[in-house]
């Protein structure tokens, strides 16, 4: 069978880049028998360099979220008589009307619209907000079957969208360990300002992601510890992180540092040395960060809302994700008690052996031969 998988996401810097990564990287070590056509941009033509002659890279330099990708995408699909597409996202093309599955990672802007992130007012939102509504719904109904991350998102999906539980699949991602995460440098510590013992966060700013309740519970906690350690937040600058800088919030905090977007290299660096990971979020399909943290030995404070329980087990300490208050007193908890630590770094060991980036991908490809047939 030929099977397209559309990998214009991978070097974005989000979740879904990893997970095509990783998708592709373990099909191309256990599948020899499919043909697979890689569609890429430009810009990740040249990170994947394939040594089995089953897979094909196919330029497909369109943006996500245009036009262009509604109007082109068909077209140059089409163009490889492809049995079956993937879409790793749910921007699929209206107009393609061949056999494909999709990945839904979440429900994001149904449940937690970003209005306020438009530069071209209020009518052009909603008019874009429809709009990616209407595809989304498209999407599920035409897919010949969805893969969701989770169960929490698998339910989200029937309850929100009216889709048969039965159309779906849960197949849960590993965190993406590359070879050059063995090796760390406490050097980057340096280049970012980091002189104390520290927590961490990775990710967006979006307001579902919940850093400004972080924020006001940073000021409980350096109340409680008097500047013993610092809060280093790491995420591309955009739109949400401006904001957030500029924040009284943000303003009024001591001991925080804001690294902007770093290379995998040295995110490997920072996880290492860090003493206790920290994720607030409000809404996640998955949650991929904590997970990364916990392949470094790090002790885990997590959020107890979506999937995050389902996700990361008893190898996190949960807080009330509205409640800065609590989620202080859980940050604390945790770096007072060094059994409580260890505790969670064994349950992070223990979880992340349940997790297999083989399994995920083995079971993507077995989801391709059950919409083939």
């Amino acid at each position: 069978m030929k099977i397209g998988i559309d990998a214009r996401m991978m070097t974005s810097g989000s979740g879904i880049g990893r997970y095509v990564t990783q998708l592709i990287l373990n099909l191309e070590k256990l599948d020899h028998d499919n043909e697979y056509v890689i569609f890429l941009t430009k810009k990740n033509w040249d990170d994947f360099n394939f040594t089995h002659g089953n897979f094909k890279k196919v330029l497909a330099d369109l943006p996500w979220y245009s036009v262009k990708e509604q109007l082109f995408m068909p077209r140059i699909i089409a163009r490889e008589s492809i049995d079956l597409m993937h879409f790793p996202h749910f921007n699929v093309p209206v107009l393609y009307d061949k056999p494909f599955v999709v990945t839904i990672h979440d429900l994001i802007m149904f449940h937690h619209p970003r209005p306020e992130a438009t530069t071209r007012g209020k009518i052009i939102f909603k008019i874009k907000d429809m709009a990616h509504r209407f595809i989304i719904r498209h999407t599920v109904q035409k897919a010949r079957h969805i893969m969701v991350t989770t169960q929490f998102t698998k339910l989200d999906v029937s309850k929100t969208l009216g889709v048969s539980q039965e159309k779906m699949s849960v197949i849960y991602q590993a965190p993406f360990v590359q070879d050059e995460w063995a090796q760390t440098d406490k050097m980057v510590l340096e280049k970012y300002g980091i002189n104390k013992e520290y927590i961490m966060y990775v990710g967006a700013a979006y307001p579902h992601k919940n850093l400004l309740r972080l924020l006001t519970a940073w000021k409980l906690f350096q109340q409680k510890y008097d500047g013993k350690f610092q809060l280093v937040l790491v995420g591309k600058k955009d739109y949400f992180y401006t904001r957030l800088l500029n924040s009284a919030e943000f303003n009024t905090c001591t001991n925080i540092i804001y690294t902007g977007f770093v290379q995998d290299d040295e995110l490997a660096s920072l996880y290492s040395w860090s003493s206790l990971y920290v994720f607030p979020s409000l809404y996640e399909g998955f949650g991929l960060p904590p997970l990364e943290a916990m392949h470094f030995n790090i002790p885990v404070v997590s959020s107890s809302e979506t999937c995050l329980p389902e996700v990361l087990g008893d190898a996190a300490l949960y807080f009330d994700a509205y409640n800065p208050e609590h989620m202080c007193d859980v940050i604390k908890v945790v770096l007072d008690d060094t059994e409580t630590q260890m505790i969670l770094i064994q349950n992070g060991r223990a979880r992340l052996k349940e997790l297999s980036s083989r399994d995920f991908a083995q079971k993507t490809c077995e989801i391709y031969m059950h919409a083939l047939q």
